[in-house]
């Protein structure tokens, strides 16, 4: 399995939960303080709420690719960096409630992408304020 993320910081976190619960017709599989996110099966999608700052338009946070195991994050590193992209790679990181293993590699138009694997749920959102992008 893999899917891809969408990581979105919006404006009114009640209202884009309501909206993307009836977008897609399923319920979040992860809510927290100022955090949402949804597992939708068909399209396969990861998709990340953010909560921004009141009334803010939503804007692109991240986007990834969620995969099974911390060997395919290393796969991907490895042919990232093969490519002659800079990655950055990040191990045992706490991000998004989960503790995870990813690399990171940004667009050319600067937009920030990582693959990553989610190995188990944390309590808290982050190690640091920067883990989304």
């Amino acid at each position: 399995m893999s899917r891809v993320q969408l990581a979105l910081r919006v404006g009114d976190l009640a209202d884009s939960i309501d909206f993307y619960a009836k977008l897609f017709g399923v319920e979040p599989a992860k809510l927290r303080p100022r955090y949402a996110n949804f597992a939708v099966a068909e399209p396969a999608l990861k998709l990340v709420l953010l909560e921004g700052e009141p009334g803010q338009a939503t804007v692109l946070d991240h986007l990834g690719v969620e995969v099974e195991s911390t060997d395919q994050v290393n796969e991907a590193s490895e042919r990232l960096t093969g490519e002659g992209l800079e990655t950055l790679t990040e191990d045992n990181t706490t991000c998004c409630y989960a503790v995870q293993d990813k690399v990171w590699v940004h667009g050319p138009g600067g937009e920030p992408w990582e693959v990553y694997t989610v190995k188990a749920a944390s309590p808290t959102f982050a190690k640091s304020e920067g883990c989304c992008a």
